[in-house]
């Protein structure tokens, strides 16, 4: 929305861990160099026997995420890595989900399904025949906090999968500064006898947070100075403790507001601004003679605001202070705003706030027919709401109805898609719930033709990762693509990873792509990048997330702030 404003050819704050944006600092490089020790070092260069747990902590936000993105395009040749990135698991669903991950299939007695024991012993089994290859096996599992303490002792006991030189797993625990305090707990000190390295991600410095800054403006094609001038630089820096993310949204919302009010540069006084709707209204003020209009506090509901115009956001210009709290106490109700149509640009000052509310006090309006769900999402993508099939609907209109049950708060942010969630209280029937925007700490959701906003936190208690949403697969998609396949799907997937990596189109005298082990490859590059499950195979998942990644047009989240 600002980009154009201030010369840039894309969003340079997006919280999406993105590697293009990583800004290595000291301390990131040093964590990234703790990993990569506890990978290759105790038994390569060190001469010691390898195995055990590495361990990176750090506050939210600080960017754990971005350096483990890193730390896999780094993992030395010959070695097999398996990424957990949702470890709220039992011990058996763990252990399935690392045999997955490894492509490890664990065999069963009879029709039972696999037990403990068969995974282990599958598991067992590969690390076997790895070592004698000559290679390695890291097993990583990130927001490690929210492991439950038999699941940290079943991690612990396969670190004894051994032979009389070395271990054959490596893990990597990564997570928040609860997981030290967890490992401090004497029950689990046997594991925490086993770390062989540790760091903590520490914030930036006042220094970096600017070269931070710097950073990311440049790569999304800044030239010239910095918008931002030196006073509102040490703003962003105190009001975001040097925390890559909360300089990311001041950072964001400081351009909107800039740009809503035709400045070319930001001030303190703007930082304020974006700071009071960001982080709260708690937030120390700077002395101004004026201020900016009550507008820009609502400027990110600028989506919201766009799609009742159907055309683009007008932003109000005349000045005025904001209202004390005395003075808001005291004063009359405000008249109800003015209905807006199609001649009329809405002011955003008619924008009202969603207050906060509890998930479970949304249950009962919520539709328990997933069709019916489907038929609510329907108008998102410019389909028709019939009372027939919407699955069947879609596909007349070269969309499909696409279904998970593994997805993440972090996956739905990159996805960046509407869709339905599926709510349940305990064994209850289930609900379900129109998904329409994510902020760092809340969701929006659409019941009926009303915005609700709840706390993710909150939403967590319901929601056990069920999503649904309309996909459109690109011409001669297959769900079965193989070695070989070519045509225009695969020549789309080609075409859109060289533009990820950067890579320029290929001619149009080349023989056209083939899904190879080369395509393949950088399938599971890209898949790692954005937290999937990397078996190279192109599935819904990936070609949407591709999507999202090369801007194609499809409708999106809404990321107002909360």
């Amino acid at each position: 929305m600002y980009s154009h404003h201030f010369g840039l050819t894309q969003d340079p704050f997006s919280i999406a861990p993105d590697p293009r944006y990583l800004f290595m600092s000291e301390r990131h490089r040093e964590a990234l160099a703790h990993l990569l020790y506890g990978v290759a070092g105790p038994h390569k260069a060190a001469g010691g026997t390898g195995g055990g747990f590495v361990l990176l902590t750090g506050d939210i936000g600080t960017g754990k995420t971005t350096i483990c993105r890193c730390f896999l395009e780094q993992i030395p040749a010959g070695c097999h890595v398996a990424y957990i990135f949702n470890p709220k698991l039992t011990v058996t669903e763990l252990l399935q989900s690392i045999c997955e991950e490894f492509h490890i299939t664990a065999a069963a007695a009879a029709s039972n399904p696999p037990t403990v024991k068969d995974y282990i012993d599958a598991l067992n089994a590969f690390l076997l025949q790895s070592h004698a290859a000559g290679q390695s096996s890291v097993l990583i599992i990130d927001e490690a906090q929210n492991l439950e303490s038999d699941v940290l002792e079943q991690l612990r006991l396969l670190t004894n999968l051994e032979t009389n030189e070395r271990k054959l797993l490596q893990i990597v625990l990564i997570g928040q500064p609860e997981l030290r305090a967890m490992l401090a707990r004497p029950e689990l000190e046997q594991l925490a006898q086993r770390v062989i390295a540790r760091f903590h991600l520490d914030a930036l410095t006042d220094t970096e947070s600017t070269q931070y800054i710097q950073h990311r403006l440049d790569v999304a094609g800044h030239t010239g100075p910095l918008p931002f001038d030196r006073q509102s630089l040490q703003r962003i820096h105190r009001l975001a403790r040097g925390v890559p993310r909360r300089i990311n949204l001041l950072c964001g919302r400081a351009l909107l507001g800039a740009w809503a009010n035709g400045l070319h540069r930001v001030d303190r006084t703007v930082v304020d601004k974006a700071a009071a709707e960001v982080f709260g209204p708690d937030i120390p003020r700077a002395p101004t003679a004026g201020s900016l209009p009550t507008a820009y506090a609502l400027g990110g509901f600028a989506l919201l605001a766009g799609a009742a115009l159907t055309g683009f956001l007008m932003w109000p210009t005349p000045q005025k202070a904001l209202p004390s709290p005395q003075a808001a106490k005291s004063a009359p109700p405000a008249p109800p705003a003015p209905q807006a149509n199609a001649s009329s640009p809405i002011r955003v000052e008619s924008l009202v706030l969603n207050p906060v509310e509890e998930i479970e006090a949304l249950l009962p309006q919520l539709p328990r027919d997933i069709n019916a769900a489907w038929r609510e999402l329907a108008p998102t993508w410019k389909l028709s709401a019939n009372d027939g099939d919407p699955c069947q609907a879609a596909g007349a209109q070269q969309l499909q109805c696409y279904r998970t049950d593994k997805l993440t708060v972090p996956l739905l942010r990159q996805l960046g898609r509407p869709g339905i969630l599926t709510l349940q209280v305990d064994n209850g029937p289930p609900a379900y719930a129109l998904l329409v925007g994510l902020s760092d700490q809340t969701a929006t959701l659409r019941v009926a033709a009303s915005l609700h906003t709840v706390r993710l936190v909150s939403l967590g208690r319901l929601w056990r990762g069920d999503f649904a949403t309309y996909w459109r697969p690109p011409p001669g998609y297959s769900a079965d693509l193989r070695d070989g396949n070519a045509g225009p799907a695969i020549e789309r997937l080609a075409s859109q990873l060289s533009r990820l990596d950067g890579a320029p189109a290929p001619a149009a005298s080349a023989a056209p792509p083939v899904l190879d082990a080369a395509l393949r490859a950088r399938v599971r590059a890209f898949q790692r990048a954005q937290g999937l499950k990397a078996d190279g195979q192109p599935g819904p998942m990936t070609f949407m997330q591709i999507d999202s990644a090369t801007d194609v047009n499809e409708p999106r989240l809404q990321t107002n702030p909360r």
